[in-house]
């Protein structure tokens, strides 16, 4: 099978001939979220025939119609390209094809703090009545260590009657996406390819090398499942040292934006900036997932992740003794998303602040120019009769406003204290 580049061809694959005669792949990506439609969207400008499979009506429509709004706007233009729109299409049923990617959540389940592998299940279940001999899976959602071995492999087997990765080739090959900058990221970011056996890892290089500018690492399934997991585990672990340090400082009475830079200064330490908590689709989840398999080889990384899911209540009584004398004060809250100068409000710990905050002697409201339904004229507007107005992130925009404004802000509130707990 041959795609611009690509020099292989499948058993049993099913190929199109486009205009100058050249075999074209045919890949289906199971599930169009932030993962898999930027995925979709860079195979089908490299020439392959794409089909974006998704249970959400709404999504397969505007994909089909071409309304889809992205909130990228390199993405958004890509999609816009006359050979993507060639080639993208999406639908509800699993096609025949060359390639199956799978790209769809996998959450860590609340109280068990485990993975919950239902999606994948489904997916797996999906491409099943269509799977031939000479097929590759890709996965690309975050799955626990051993996964491909222990779950994918025995479930293709049990649902096809072929064997992998003798007939059918699976590869591991975990995203790296930050949204906000998702073109950049997909593109630029190194890979792993991890494969079930060297064929399934020479495939899927391949089918990346279609639009992955940074270096792809051929490597094994479990390596790939690791090395994803380990590093937002290890960024997990960073973070929940500064928010240690801080909360140190403030039980001492120092100030940690004053400690933390000059501890820094040490040329082999690098301490992070404490936060209110951390947020996102990985950082949150994915060090469970190392737990699960290694739960007496994990302390470390089980402290960090509970420290860092304690910090929001923190915050939250923080804000609560600033107002302690108000009988009943307005809140007024500001930044929803997980991070600086993001949409994504995944996991977000502003949200978890301002659900903490919400009782009946607390007028508490959250607003984010970056989010849809939570956007405001002006901080003056919204910073109207509050007792106190409090910076839970610290997007640009914000802070601009904040710095330009700041007498008016002020002088409309009933009192004026503002207090920023994104340092």
């Amino acid at each position: 099978m041959t795609c611009r580049n690509a020099a292989w061809v499948a058993p049993g694959s099913r190929v199109r001939a486009d205009g100058e005669g050249a075999l074209v792949t045919t890949i289906v990506v199971i599930g169009t979220g932030y993962i898999g439609l930027p995925a979709a969207l860079m195979w089908a400008k490299s020439g392959a025939e794409v089909v974006g499979v998704d249970i959400d009506e709404n999504v397969v429509k505007t994909i089909n119609d071409r309304t889809l709004l992205v909130n990228e706007r390199e993405l958004d233009a890509l999609f816009a390209d006359p050979e993507v729109r060639r080639n993208l299409r999406a639908t509800h049923d699993v096609p025949e094809a060359d390639v199956f990617v799978i790209a769809v959540p996998t959450p860590v389940d609340p109280l068990r703090k485990v993975a919950d592998l239902s999606h994948v299940d489904a997916a797996i279940r999906s491409i099943a009545p269509v799977l031939r001999a000479g097929n590759l899976v890709i996965v690309e959602s975050t799955i626990p260590p051993r996964t491909c071995r222990d779950v994918i492999k025995p479930l293709i087997e049990e649902l096809t009657s072929m064997r992998v990765p003798e007939d059918v080739k699976v590869a591991h090959c975990p995203e790296r996406i930050l949204p906000g900058d998702i073109f950049t990221e997909i593109v630029r970011n190194e890979r792993l390819i991890g494969g079930m056996d060297d064929e399934s890892t020479a495939r899927a290089t391949e089918i990346y090398g279609l639009f992955v500018k940074g270096t792809l690492h051929p490597t094994s399934a479990v390596v790939a499942e690791l090395a994803k997991l380990m590093e937002n585990a290890y960024r997990d672990i960073n973070i929940a040292i500064a928010n240690e340090f801080a909360a140190i400082c403030e039980y001492v009475g120092a100030d940690a934006d004053e400690v933390i830079p000059l501890a820094n200064h040490h040329p082999r330490v690098n301490i992070l900036r404490p936060g209110i908590g951390v947020g996102g689709h990985c950082i949150p989840v994915d060090p469970w997932f190392l737990r699960e398999v290694a739960p007496y080889d994990s302390s470390l990384i089980t402290a960090a992740r509970l420290l860092n899911d304690g910090v929001p209540l923190k915050m939250a009584h923080r804000i609560q003794e600033a107002v302690q004398d108000v009988a009943e004060p307005k809140i007024v809250l500001l930044g929803a998303t997980y991070k600086r100068d993001c949409e994504d409000t995944r996991e977000s710990p502003a949200l978890q602040i301002y659900s903490l905050l919400q009782n009946d002697s607390c007028d508490v409201h959250v607003f984010d120019p970056l989010v849809e339904d939570l956007r405001y004229e002006s901080l003056s507007a919204v910073a109207q009769d509050a007792h106190l107005l409090v910076v839970l992130v610290a997007h640009r925009e914000i802070t601009d406003e904040l710095a330009a404004d700041a007498t008016r802000i002020r002088s409309v509130m009933a009192r004026p204290e503002i207090l920023v707990l994104d340092r």
